[in-house]
């Protein structure tokens, strides 16, 4: 009994030329099949969705007596680039970059110039790849470094929760933020507002401007005016409790300390559990007196 045409009769082929193909080979394969069995280049195309370019070029790739040709191939050039610098040359590189592991391909040429070493800038970076591949060049930490993501220092005055941190009763997180007031022209104040997510329980002070000492003292304010004990608290302005404060440990250590610019939710319900992690807002700052 002869197998059906399609995928069936692919497979029993396959089968007993003994050939793996990948998934998209098969697909390829049934596109050669279907026009073998109408030879009208239009109808497959429309059949299978696919642009006449794309089927001529697997067309011209096609071997029936070589059917991995339908397999995608290697896009590598044939001739590729050699290294085009000495050993001397590399080993120069790596010693300026070790002697200045913060000075880049541009300083590196410079010095390799003032040496009568004719360089161009370019190389020196492709030397400096290379090394780093070969694992002869390890670059240093980048903590410190202005406008790099810096690691996290200890902070003695808070102790950050888990993300998985649920809320789910009046205490549990408690929402800082700032604001200007501005009464009369030329006088600025500086709002602070904490909102707990579940009881919806506010306490707002005004200071003259948001410094860590402002922060602190109305850390002292909120947790004597909250009617019930704070265990969790987010700071949505760019404020934070100085390293040396002299707060007591026993008052501070729930405290988780954020500084990102956010809005509390009013929208939603209070028994949400909600997570330690900053959010996106698109609140702006008030427009000035006129």
């Amino acid at each position: 009994m002869q197998p059906k045409s399609g995928k069936p009769a692919r497979s029993a082929r396959l089968a007993t030329i003994g050939v793996e193909l990948s998934r998209a080979a098969l697909v390829r394969l049934g596109w050669m099949d279907f026009y073998r069995k109408t030879g009208n280049v239009a109808l497959t195309c429309r059949h299978f969705g696919i642009s006449r370019p794309t089927f001529y070029r697997w067309q011209r790739r096609y071997q029936p007596l070589d059917l991995t040709s339908l397999e995608e191939r290697s896009h590598r050039p044939r001739r590729v680039r050699q290294p085009s610098w000495s050993f001397r040359l590399s080993e120069k590189v790596l010693r300026l970059r070790l002697q200045f592991p913060r000075w880049g391909k541009d300083k590196l040429a410079v010095l390799l110039r003032g040496q009568q070493l004719l360089v161009s800038v370019s190389m020196v970076g492709r030397i400096l790849r290379q090394l780093k591949r070969q694992g002869r060049l390890v670059e240093p930490p980048r903590t410190g470094v202005p406008g790099s993501r810096r690691a996290l220092r200890p902070r003695p005055y808070a102790v950050r929760k888990p993300k998985q941190y649920a809320v789910s009763e009046p205490g549990d997180l408690v929402e800082v933020d700032t604001l200007d007031v501005r009464p009369v022209p030329g006088v600025v104040f500086k709002q602070f507002t904490a909102r707990d997510l579940v009881s919806r329980w506010d306490v707002i002070q005004a200071h003259s401007n948001a410094t860590a000492a402002a922060a602190t003292e109305f850390l002292d304010t909120l947790q004597h005016r909250m009617p019930f004990p704070i265990r969790a608290c987010r700071w949505m302005a760019e404020v934070s409790l100085p390293p040396s404060s002299n707060r007591p440990a026993s008052s501070v250590a729930c405290i988780c300390s954020c500084s990102h610019h956010a809005r509390p939710n009013s929208r939603a319900p209070s028994n949400a559990p909600t997570a330690l992690t900053p959010r996106s807002s698109t609140r702006s700052r008030p427009a000035p007196w006129k």
